[in-house]
């Protein structure tokens, strides 16, 4: 029989080393990382019974044996209410970088994009951004205050809201500073810690023009402010005419009421515009002539240009594409056939082309759009091609149907200079080494 042979978690491993790499200068980080994330998934991988490991597997549960788990029953349906994953897939899991914000009461999780299939992310996964930490909301006693320039202020309960007619929509949910880290180069060796400020779920809730309706907005009414009910009080001033076209007020989340982390009881969901504007644990919409100006959308979410000046109100999230097979967290392991897998979204609408380079953006492959292709969702794109150890300058690059191309990394920066962590939605660069060991590259 396999066993399984307990040790450290990847997260773990992951923590100690950022830590000890702390004293480290820039450029001796990235190359202790590097090493680092390959030996600390190495090392996870033996916690895994019956992993490919040489030793690891019992031969005996092979063709044309019959397994051991086909001898036995299994245990029954009330062992786990709720359900979970397998244990042979207990790796995947959200992730932090320590030393990117101070604590987990203002901090940020990643989804492993590396490990997702489809374009769905599970609960469970999808990324978490806090400002004050996850409120313990009581459903029964939240409620959602419309209020300002409107002809009736209303106070809805959330049976009041769930009253009205629903829809579910698939959308893709990101953070501005998705890739932040990599503008003045690049310094994260795992796509979980590049891209994985992204998420992508089928919402459920009533569309704020309903309700909008409901409270009248007088003729004035130009802005509205969101307020979520966390210690912060996080807020964003949002324009009318996004609330009355495809914003959602949101009360479940891939068939399931949202998660605390995610919202619970109620949040807003601005399809395809900056993450924070889909505020969470919503408690109040206000109308008003005029954006607020309140802090978060003043000492955070703007971009710094290169004269000094900052960007305001950039809210929708640019085509973007990564690819997510090969990455760090998935070498290549033989010669062969293989697939080149990932997925580009774009906040401006559907993705119409994604193509894939193997010389660092010389020459362009058309991919292959598989699945379904949504508004302002994730893309899933693919190449069948055959990869013999040669070295390769692997990239992707997004077109929407707005003709909206993803830049280069030079194209972004001439126009951006180097002193935001926000919108980077550039051309993203894998390096594959003969060994099939693949870093993570700038190319300008």
């Amino acid at each position: 029989m396999s066993k399984i042979i307990k040790g450290p978690s990847t997260r773990e491993l992951m923590e100690q080393m950022v830590r000890e790499s702390e004293h480290l200068s820039i450029n001796d980080r990235r190359d202790f990382l590097r090493k680092g994330v390959a030996a600390a998934a190495g090392m996870a991988a033996t916690t895994i019974a019956g992993s490919s490991i040489a030793g690891e597997i019992n031969k005996a549960n092979l063709p044309p044996n019959e397994p051991a788990w086909g001898k036995q029953l299994g245990h029954g349906v009330v062992e786990h209410p709720y359900g979970s994953p397998s244990q042979f897939e207990n790796h995947v899991v959200r992730r932090t970088v320590p030393w990117l914000t101070a604590d987990s009461i203002a901090s940020i999780s990643m989804t492993p994009l590396q490990d997702l299939k489809g374009i769905i992310t599970p609960n469970g996964l999808v990324f978490e951004r806090y400002h004050g930490g996850v409120p313990q909301v009581k459903p029964d006693e939240h409620r959602l205050i419309i209020h300002g320039l409107v002809e009736r202020p209303i106070i809805f309960t959330m049976e009041d809201l769930m009253r009205f007619p629903s829809v579910s929509e698939i959308k893709f949910i990101e953070c501005p500073a998705n890739g932040g880290m990599e503008w003045k180069g690049a310094q994260m060796e795992a796509l979980q810690f590049t891209h994985g400020m992204l998420s992508c779920c089928e919402w459920t809730g009533v569309p704020l023009r309903v309700l909008l309706e409901e409270a009248g907005v007088k003729p004035e009414g130009k802005w509205i402010l969101a307020e979520g009910a966390d210690g912060a009080h996080m807020s964003r001033s949002i324009p009318i005419e996004k609330a009355l076209d495809d914003t959602l007020v949101v009360y479940a989340q891939n068939g399931e009421m949202l998660r605390p982390e995610q919202g619970y009881p109620l949040r807003l969901l601005n399809p395809g515009w900056e993450g924070n504007t889909s505020v969470k644990w919503l408690r109040r919409l206000e109308v008003g002539d005029k954006p607020w100006y309140h802090r978060e959308e003043t000492s955070k979410y703007t971009d710094l240009m290169p004269d000094g000046r900052a960007r305001k109100f950039t809210f929708v999230q640019e085509t973007n594409s990564v690819i997510t097979s090969p990455c760090p967290e998935n070498p290549l392991v033989k010669p062969g056939f293989l697939e080149i897998e990932g997925i580009a979204w774009s906040g401006r609408g559907k993705i119409k082309q994604v193509d894939v380079s193997f010389d660092g953006g010389v020459n362009w492959v058309p991919a292959k759009l598989k699945g379904l292709v949504l508004d302002k969702a994730l893309t899933r794109f693919s190449l069948v091609t055959k990869w013999e150890g040669q070295p390769w300058l692997l990239q992707s690059r997004a077109i929407d149907e707005t003709g909206y191309v993803q830049p280069t990394l030079g194209q972004l920066r001439k126009v951006r200079g180097g002193n935001s962590i926000y919108h980077k939605n550039s051309i993203h660069t894998w390096k594959v080494a003969p060994t099939g060991e693949v870093t993570n590259v700038q190319i300008t």
